[in-house]
C-alpha cells in the first residue's frame, strides 16, 4: 500500500525542503479502464480503434487537510501524506515536457496520458488531451485527422436529420423535448456572460437535441445541459483567445463552430455512456450513488458528533442536496473557472468515474463539516444549496481531490473498513 506515487493534487502549500524527496511515496491503486474509439451506442463504425489496458492511478500531491475528522487510519497516515506531498508534483515546465513527450509519439500511450491528466492538464493542451481520453480522436496520430473528419461529418448528418427539420416532422414528445432544451439553455451557467450569447445557446441546443434523439433510452434530462459546457469552452479555446468573458462566437466561421459542436457531441456521448442509468427513468444510477455517499460519509467521519448523524437528527436526507451534485457533476457548486481542472480528473478516471465521484463528493461535503454541525434543517438546506465556494482557488479543489484519492485507497477495496 505504501509503495507507488504521491497523492494526486497540486501542491500549493508552503514549501518545505527535504533531504531526499525521491524516497517519499504514497498509496497507489490499480484500475481497469476500457475506452473505445467512437464512444456512443449509436456510433459503431469506429469501435475497436483503440485498445487500452489497465492503468495505475495517476498522481500528483496534496497539502494538509484542514478538516477536523478523527479516524484512526487517517490520523496515522496524515504525517505520511504530508511527507509524500512535499516532493510530489513536478514543476509546471516539467509537466509540460512530460505531456509533450506523450502527445508527440506516433502512438499515444493512453495509460501514461491518464496518469498525467489526473493532476491537471496545461490549458493549451487540454483540447487534444480530452479528445484522446474520450475516444474522440484515436491514439494513432496518423489516423487522427481522418477520424476527426469522419466524426464531424457524421455529426453534421445527424443534425440535418434530427434538428434541421420542421416541427411537422417531429413527434409530440420530440417537440416538447426541444422546447424544454430551448428553455434550459439560457439558464445554463447564468453567472458566465459568454453563455448568454444567442449563438452559444443555439449551439448548446443543437448538441443537446441531437444527442437526445440519438439516445432514446434516456432522452434529454435537465442537468445534461450543464455537462456540455466544459467541452464547449475547451474546444472553443482552440479558436478564441483571451478571457472567456471577451469571447464571441460571431468571430468564428460556420465550419469551426460545426467542428466544435461535433467534438462536444462525441465527448458528451462517451462521458454519458459510462453512466447511462444516471439519466434514464427515475435516474436509478444517481440514487444508488447517493446511498453510497451516505454510507461512505458515515464510515469516514468518526468524530464524536458525525456530520451524518447531525443530518439525520435534523431530518435532512442526502438525496435532497447530493442529487444535484451527481446530476451536474458539481458544475453548479464551484466557480466555473475551476470546472475544467476538476474535469481533467473526471476524464482521467474513465469508466471508473461514477465510483470515484462518491469519494470526491464525500470530500467536498466534509470540507464544510464544522459549519454543518451548527445548522438546523432549514439552514442546512440553504447552506448546501448555496455553498460558499465563490472565492475558491485551485488550492481548495486540489485538497478535495487529494482527500478523495486517499479515502478511495483506504476504503474502496475493503468497504467494511472502519464500519461500526
Amino acid at each position: 500500500l505504501l509503495k507507488g506515487r504521491s497523492i494526486p493534487g497540486k501542491i500549493l502549500s508552503q514549501r518545505v525542503d527535504l533531504p531526499d524527496s525521491s524516497n517519499l511515496y504514497s498509496p497507489t491503486y490499480q484500475r481497469s479502464l476500457s475506452y473505445n474509439d467512437a464512444g456512443t451506442n449509436d456510433h459503431t463504425s469506429e469501435t475497436g480503434e483503440e485498445e487500452v489496458h489497465s492503468t495505475s492511478k495517476p498522481v500528483g500531491s496534496s497539502s494538509e487537510s484542514k478538516l477536523k475528522i478523527s479516524t484512526a487510519p487517517v490520523e496515522n497516515s496524515s504525517e505520511f501524506v504530508r511527507k509524500s506531498s512535499m516532493g510530489g508534483r513536478a514543476t509546471d515546465s516539467a509537466r509540460v515536457t512530460k505531456f509533450t513527450k506523450v502527445l508527440s509519439g506516433t502512438m499515444v500511450i493512453l495509460d501514461k496520458l491518464r496518469e498525467l491528466a489526473w493532476s491537471g492538464v496545461p490549458d493549451y493542451m487540454r483540447p487534444a488531451v480530452w479528445r484522446l481520453l474520450l475516444g474522440c480522436a484515436p491514439p494513432n496520430s496518423d489516423r487522427k485527422e481522418g477520424v476527426l473528419r469522419r466524426k464531424r461529418l457524421e455529426y453534421l448528418e445527424c443534425v440535418s436529420q434530427c434538428y434541421d427539420i420542421p416541427d411537422t416532422e417531429r413527434s409530440d414528445d420530440e417537440i416538447n423535448m426541444l422546447r424544454q432544451i430551448a428553455v434550459d439553455c439560457p439558464r445554463t451557467v447564468p453567472d458566465v456572460s459568454f453563455f448568454q450569447q444567442q449563438q452559444v445557446q443555439k449551439s448548446l441546443e443543437r448538441i443537446l437535441y441531437t444527442w437526445a434523439i440519438r439516445h432514446p433510452a434516456s432522452g434529454y434530462v435537465q442537468g445534461i445541459n450543464d455537462l456540455v459546457t466544459p467541452f464547449l469552452v475547451v474546444f472553443l479555446s482552440e479558436h478564441l483567445e483571451g478571457d472567456i468573458d471577451s469571447w464571441s462566437m460571431s468571430e468564428l466561421t460556420s465550419e469551426k463552430i460545426s467542428n466544435v459542436e461535433a467534438d462536444c457531441y462525441w465527448c458528451l456521448s462517451k462521458l454519458l455512456d459510462g453512466m447511462q442509468d444516471h439519466y434514464t427513468f427515475a435516474q436509478p444510477g444517481i440514487q444508488r450513488l447517493v446511498f453510497k455517499l451516505k454510507e461512505l460519509v458515515r464510515r469516514i467521519d468518526a468524530t464524536p458528533e458525525p456530520v451524518s448523524t447531525h443530518m439525520e437528527q435534523q431530518g435532512l436526507e442526502f438525496l435532497q442536496f447530493a442529487f444535484r451534485w451527481f446530476n451536474c457533476l458539481l458544475i453548479r457548486e464551484i466557480p466555473f473557472n475551476l470546472v475544467q481542472r476538476l474535469w481533467d480528473t473526471y476524464l482521467a478516471e474513465g469508466d471508473a468515474l461514477p465510483d470515484f465521484l462518491v469519494y470526491i463528493f464525500a470530500s467536498f461535503l466534509l470540507t464544510w463539516s464544522d459549519e454543518i454541525l451548527k445548522l438546523d434543517f432549514q439552514e442546512l438546506v440553504m447552506f448546501l444549496q448555496h455553498l460558499p465556494t465563490e472565492n475558491w482557488t485551485d488550492q481548495e479543489l486540489e485538497m478535495v481531490l487529494s482527500r478523495a484519492f486517499m479515502w478511495h485507497t483506504m476504503f474502496n477495496s475493503s468497504p467494511s473498513h472502519l464500519s461500526t
